[in-house]
């Protein structure tokens, strides 16, 4: 069964708009690598930085949180930054927030100063150069026949920062200590400078379809039931990453020991610290596919396909005893599942909706996804201080990855229409 006949018509395309959507792409990646890259680290600070301050691990972990629902509360607003007044200008302010507050969170010492900085900043950056604005440049710079490819590409290449950062940051923390990781960090994103001039979507063609009017791309998109249900089913993919982001390495850190690799002993932190670059490294694969997928087969049901796999995965995890083999296969297994979601959920926006306003209204269903997120990354600290350990989340991760399956069977992958009188 295919997606529609449009995304499989090829209309001849200039070679200087394969070029620019070239250039837009690299960029993009680049942009995304750097952004999602330096985020990543937070979770391997959260151990030592809470025992250098005497703080309880719910401390930082609000902190985590915060950053997660700044990020969902400000993506609207950089959308609607970005479509009234251009892109590049939202991913400048973007960039300004992430490097301040990356610094002020390498500086501060008291919660106030971690929450503000690694919190409200670093949320702020991360809302202003990830996946919302990007990705709208990239969809409206694709012609339709490759968007999802073009999506899937840049979305999977751009976690490509998962991969290396967090080795770098681990290796930063234990020479440097926590502090300096962070500052490291905050100058690692100077190469971000370079590519924003660099994304610029074309402008539309003579002759194509008037561009709708935001409000009335909103008021369109909260009256469509398939638009509802793609921000409740996201809300389950922000509580997994989230939470496993945040607090798998020190998860890990407890539940096993030190093993031998290779003739050499690789410690349990170490071993933490490698499941978040694991877990970057098989998402390329696995959002790579979904965008070959989503041009193929109808987008809802690949994402049902992807919630109902995550819920399995965990399951059989927390199923079996802890063990440095588990890990590995946990962290592979769900990095396949891991961002392939987003390509996916981006296409099915402009596919409904069309790419004009998209920066917008994935920016909503983009919220969702980070409430989500602070719900994950702030209860995994708080029933961790209450019960001692993760079982409880561990479940309720489960019982949403069944109901966010669920919940996209009945989202339809075709375009907005009015509903009959």
């Amino acid at each position: 069964m295919t997606n529609s006949p449009a995304e499989n018509r090829a209309p001849p395309r200039s070679d200087a708009d394969a070029r620019a959507l070239t250039v837009i792409m690299v960029a993009g990646t680049v942009a995304l690598a750097l952004s999602f890259g330096a985020r990543s680290m937070f979770g391997l600070v959260l151990e030592p930085m809470s025992a250098d301050l005497g703080w309880p691990r719910e401390t930082f972990a609000f902190s985590l949180a915060m950053q997660n629902l700044v990020w969902g509360l400000a993506q609207p607003l950089f959308g609607m930054i970005a479509d009234r007044y251009g892109d590049r200008r939202a991913l400048w302010i973007g960039f300004a927030c992430y490097v301040a507050g990356m610094v002020i969170s390498g500086m501060a010492a008291t919660p106030l100063g971690q929450h503000l900085g690694a919190g409200l900043l670093v949320g702020l950056g991360v809302s202003g150069t990830a996946f919302g604005l990007v990705l709208s440049v990239v969809a409206r710079a694709a012609p339709e026949h490759r968007r999802s490819q073009a999506l899937g590409l840049v979305s999977a290449l751009g976690a490509s920062g998962q991969v290396f950062m967090p080795l770098i940051a681990q290796w930063l923390v234990v020479e440097f200590g926590w502090r300096e990781a962070i500052l490291a960090m905050a100058l690692l994103l100077a190469p971000m400078a370079l590519c924003i001039p660099r994304l610029k979507a074309p402008a539309p063609k003579p002759g194509g379809p008037a561009p709708v009017p935001l409000a009335t791309a909103m008021r369109r998109a909260f009256g469509h039931s398939s638009y509802l249900l793609l921000c409740l089913g996201f809300f389950v993919c922000g509580f997994h990453v989230a939470f496993i982001t945040a607090h798998f390495p020190a998860y890990v850190a407890e539940v096993c020991s030190a093993f031998t690799l290779m003739g050499r002993s690789v410690s349990a932190e170490a071993l933490g610290a490698a499941t978040i670059s694991l877990v970057g490294l098989a998402n390329i694969a696995g959002t790579l596919l979904a965008g070959r997928l989503g041009a193929r087969y109808p987008k809802p049901y690949i994402l049902s396909g992807i919630y109902a796999l995550r819920a399995v995965v965990i399951l059989a995890f927390i199923a079996l005893p802890p063990t440095p083999l588990s890990v590995i296969v946990f962290s592979l297994s769900i990095g396949v599942l891991w961002l392939s979601t987003v390509p996916l959920t981006a296409g099915l926006v402009a596919t409904m909706f069309g790419p004009a306003a998209m920066a917008t209204l994935y920016g909503f269903v983009f919220l969702s996804h980070q409430v989500g997120a602070f719900a994950g990354v702030w209860m995994g600290g708080r029933l961790y201080d209450l019960h001692g350990g993760y079982e409880a989340v561990w479940w309720l991760a489960i019982a949403l990855g069944v109901m966010s399956a669920v919940a996209h069977l009945p989202i339809r992958d075709r375009a907005w229409a009015p509903a009959p009188a």
